[in-house]
């Protein structure tokens, strides 16, 4: 192949990812219409009491088929922002960078080791394997951004410590008027109060054959970057939600839960829906916009819902008092899916509909919820546990917890 052709493959392949995105997004967007119709007539066979259980399995089929198409086309859209494992076009690698490959495809540390010996790095090989080129580092962290969806919206803070010391004001300045020539009385000092946000160790161990590391075409950089990054996605999902700060991050679902009308600082309020394990009967979207407005306007302005696909099915179904859906498809291929004027993330590990669950959540994650970063991915090749197999054990620190208890609110599927 001609260098000429070399330089055209990418573009070649670009434009054709980009018509295979259009063809799904349409897809989709037929798909969506051709629920409304259907939904339509089920809500309207409900109102004259003559329900057809063809028409409700045909809408909770078509409700599957839009979340798979939703599904594919996010797959469409990550694969088109991978860069390809082609060295062609490519900048000289960094100094780390070749150490680093040299590494990666031989086990000779030698490099390497001279690199971290200067640098004074804590990511020696005596701690457990040799930090990544900064362009991986990099790298690993954009995948995350698209494919981890609480990171996505949270703020995220790179440290260098083990440990994210963050202080709050729990009362406030004392501030109030006073006349130009008058005398300044003195103000009250701040209460102040700490957060803490541990790191805490994630790893993943992706393995490679001989034959690819021999490759000289495949950049490993890219190869470890894309192995690792559903592992840790996954991982760093669950956690985020969920996780009981144990080893772990601390998730927005594991601090103290109370009524919105007894909330207090250092802990998450929630709004009930009145009915055990479902929405009210009657009038469903209400508790919805009770829930909007249960966060203060400051926070609003950015906030996301946050569900898994299967309570986002349900949602989809439901109605304003002008019969508008409240659920809209994403304007565009890449997009988020709108629910009332707000962005809605997909997020598998929030829970199912049931007695006293939460299974949604509506805030401003960016103020709400804070990821910490420990700067450095470390890689430690072993070509001894599993041969002919060489594994790559991969690790970063990660934490996370609430930072704005203001800032996130929840719907209880619960009578109180």
């Amino acid at each position: 192949m001609t260098e000429q052709n070399l330089a055209r493959a990418p573009e070649a392949k670009s434009a054709g990812n980009h018509a295979e995105l259009a063809d799904a997004f349409d897809e989709f967007m037929t798909t969506f219409e051709a629920f409304k119709d259907t939904n339509d007539r089920r809500l309207a066979e409900l109102e004259s009491k003559n329900a057809d259980v063809l028409t409700v399995d045909k809408v909770d089929r078509i409700s599957k088929a839009l979340d798979e198409q939703k599904r594919a086309i996010d797959n469409l859209t990550l694969k088109g922002i991978r860069p390809t494992l082609d060295r062609g076009g490519r900048s000289f690698p960094s100094e780390h960078k070749q150490a680093f490959d040299a590494y990666m495809r031989s086990g000779d540390d030698r490099l390497i080791r001279a690199l971290d010996t200067k640098a004074m790095s804590y990511g020696s090989g005596q701690d457990g394997g040799y930090l990544v080129p900064d362009e991986t580092e990099t790298e690993i962290g954009k995948r995350l951004a698209e494919l981890s969806p609480i990171r996505s919206i949270a703020a995220v803070r790179q440290v260098s410590a083990a440990v994210l010391k963050k202080p709050f004001s729990v009362t406030g300045p004392a501030v109030g008027w006073v006349a130009e020539t008058a005398a300044r009385p003195q103000t009250n000092t701040a209460t102040l109060a700490e957060l803490s946000f541990p790191t805490m160790e994630l790893y993943a161990m992706p393995a490679a054959t001989a034959s690819l590391l021999e490759d000289t075409v495949v950049d490993l950089d890219q190869w470890i970057s894309g192995e690792v990054e559903a592992a840790f996605a996954e991982q760093e999902g669950a956690a985020f939600v969920a996780g009981d700060g144990t080893n772990k991050p601390k998730g927005f679902l594991d601090y103290t839960k109370v009524a919105e009308s007894s909330w207090v600082w250092g802990q998450i309020g929630y709004v009930a829906t009145g009915v055990s394990g479902d929405l009210p009967a009657s009038d469903p979207s209400d508790i919805l916009i009770d829930l909007v407005y249960a966060l203060k306007s400051g926070y609003r302005q950015n906030a996301n819902w946050v569900m898994n696909r299967k309570t986002q099915g349900s949602i989809r179904k439901l109605k304003d008092a002008d019969g508008n859906y409240l659920w809209q498809p994403p304007a565009a291929a890449g997009q988020r899916a709108m629910l009332m004027g707000f962005p809605l993330v997909e997020a598998e590990d929030m829970p199912d509909a049931g007695a006293n669950t939460t299974p949604i959540a509506f805030g401003d994650f960016s103020r709400g919820y804070l990821v910490v970063d420990r700067t450095g991915v470390r890689v430690l090749r072993d070509p001894y546990s599993a041969k002919p197999y060489v594994l790559f054990y991969t690790t970063k620190r990660v934490g996370g917890g609430v930072q704005d208890f203001d800032a996130i609110k929840l719907l209880k599927y619960g009578v109180s």
